[in-house]
């Protein structure tokens, strides 16, 4: 198959390492090129990109940069082991067990990844406007913000904002700075609201500056924004959590069956 190569697009105003890269990345992501392939030579690269060496270097220090390859000196430089984790929302809407990790614990141990969140604040505020929105809240009024930083194998990988009504959580535990045994699922199932339904709204953003820093973001690449709302018996919202995880890093898998 023939690639145009990236400067015959006069509407493509990134720069020509930019457009390799972009090219590279998608060949990566897609699979073209499977982790722990070896990328085309740089004679290669130069040839399908009509680029210099200097510029195809400068293509790969971004994919470097981004943790999709890696390059070694006098070696090839190749695609980085189960880079992209693919995350199956509805394996972490049911209540876990007593004395059970978090689910999302248990789906990264079962690609054996370690991972463990931070806490990062709990206080009563107002949400932003589609998660009050989605909670059905007053105007201007407060929910409970539960905050946190996922980590796996070491790596920032997630910020998540989760928000209760207050007529719901007052006076539990999810109020508290520290985790919650069985996570809020389980806690909430136990006041008496189990979650029944789940709906996702996925967009992808440029990140914040927050967003940038926590999650240590290489460039200006979209962060993937997911706005969850679960809902319990006769539709009544019990939480509403916006997660954020790095674009190039992750895939978000739905099953789905013929309504």
């Amino acid at each position: 198959m023939t690639v145009p190569r990236p400067e015959a697009d006069a509407a493509d105003r990134r720069s020509l390492h930019e457009r390799i890269a972009a090219d590279l990345r998608d060949e990566i992501m897609g699979g073209d090129l499977a982790p722990g392939a070896s990328l085309p030579s740089t004679v290669h690269l130069k040839e399908r990109f009509g680029a210099s060496n200097a510029t195809v270097q400068k293509a790969l220090q971004l994919l470097k940069e981004e943790q999709l390859v890696i390059g070694r000196a006098g070696a090839a430089v190749t695609v980085r082991e189960h880079r992209q984790r693919t995350v199956r929302p509805a394996s972490y809407m049911a209540p876990v067990g007593s004395g059970e990790p978090y689910r999302w614990l248990t789906e990264a141990a079962a690609t054996g990844s370690r991972a463990h969140s931070t806490l990062l604040e709990v206080a009563e505020c107002e949400p932003p406007a589609d998660v009050a929105e989605a909670l059905r809240l007053p105007g201007s009024g407060t929910a409970l913000l539960r905050r946190q930083l996922l980590v796996v194998d070491d790596e920032p990988v997630e910020l998540v904002a989760s928000y209760y009504p207050l007529e719901i959580v007052a006076g539990t535990a999810i109020t508290g700075r520290r985790k919650i045994p069985g996570g809020t699922p389980t806690l909430l199932a136990d006041l008496g609201y189990p979650p029944r339904l789940s709906v996702d709204r996925v967009s992808a953003r440029v990140p914040t500056q927050d967003q940038y820093q926590a999650l240590r973001l290489p460039g200006d690449l979209p962060v993937l924004r997911t706005l969850r709302v679960v809902y319990s018996e006769a539709e009544r919202p019990i939480e509403a959590t916006v997660m954020v995880k790095a674009g190039h890093l992750y895939e978000l898998q739905y099953e789905f069956t013929p309504e």
